[in-house]
């Protein structure tokens, strides 16, 4: 009982240094997101982004997610409608559009849609045809230099696994709780507020020209890229919300489950090894009990 009654005394003081630094931290990251215009404009060293993403609720969050087909299928058109003017998906092929819901024959007319290069043929020529649900999202740029001639100098990044790579670094000990929490949002956090993040520079805040303020934007205070959606810029059937809201959450949804399509099955797996680790732990110590018992012979 004594035992007890001290392990839950540590653990409380554990969880109360915890918080107190989780408080000191985010004090600290409200100071910093303040001043950084402040800092900037007077000459000291900026932090980026300005404003951090907030923590948003998605469906495939926690050890027990799963993907909203329907968000993402509207996610899809958003992609193909506005951000495949672009953005590629180089990593993604059509035939895994079956894991939103889509049927082989949906697949294969959504692919012929687009056109892409194959060859060489008979003649030793390349040739365009049209997509085959295994063939690949095309880049609507022939190359890196071409986007970037396009866009202010900017190639536009690749989306096949941009909601993994983007993201704010959440810290210490913050991090230490996202182990339990199976927190990994932090690309689609990001996506949803820099979508939502446009806005007019602030008195005293200078961007350069061809740039458009973000707060929330990573590398700087602004990006070449222009605001790229506005409500009712695109028309769902479904008769969800037509605003910026809502398309920033479902393209980000989408994006995730491009870079993570196989996010539920590795959340299934990964309870059921969970599971199956508890049941063998306890066996183990009923053996180890029964081993060391003191037994009459």
């Amino acid at each position: 009982m004594k035992k007890l009654v001290t392990g839950i005394l540590s653990l409380a003081v554990v969880a109360g240094l915890g918080a107190g630094i989780v408080f000191a931290q985010e004090a600290g990251e409200h100071k910093a997101e303040g001043g950084a215009a402040e800092e900037e404009h007077a000459g000291g060293t900026p932090h980026f982004p300005i404003h951090k993403p907030e923590q948003e609720e998605w469906t495939f969050s926690g050890p027990f997610g799963h993907y909203d087909k329907g968000q993402l299928q509207r996610g899809l058109k958003v992609y193909t409608e506005v951000c495949s003017a672009c953005h590629s998906m180089n990593l993604v092929a059509f035939r895994t559009l079956e894991g939103l819901g889509y049927s082989e024959a949906q697949v294969k007319t959504f692919a012929a849609n687009y056109e892409v290069q194959d060859g060489p043929n008979a003649d030793g020529e390349m040739f365009t045809r049209k997509a085959l649900p295994s063939d690949h999202f095309p880049s609507p740029y022939p190359n890196v230099e071409a986007a970037a001639a396009a866009n202010n100098g900017a190639a536009p990044p690749d989306f096949s696994l941009i909601a993994k790579a983007r993201g704010v670094e959440r810290g210490f000990p913050t991090f230490v709780f996202d182990m339990f929490t199976q927190y990994q949002e932090g690309g689609p956090d990001y996506i949803h507020a820099l979508l939502n993040g446009y806005q007019e520079p602030p008195a005293g805040t200078e961007v350069a020209e061809g740039t458009h303020y973000n707060p929330y934007f990573g590398s700087a205070a602004a990006l070449a890229m222009a605001k790229p959606i506005s409500d009712d810029q695109v028309t769902y059937d479904d008769g969800s919300p037509q605003t910026v809201e809502q398309y920033s959450r479902d393209v980000a949804s989408f994006l995730m489950w491009a870079a993570e399509p196989h996010l539920e099955d590795r959340k299934r797996t990964g309870f059921m090894v969970m599971v199956f680790l508890l049941i063998f732990t306890g066996l183990i110590y009923l053996t180890k009990k029964s081993v060391y018992a003191n037994k009459e012979h």
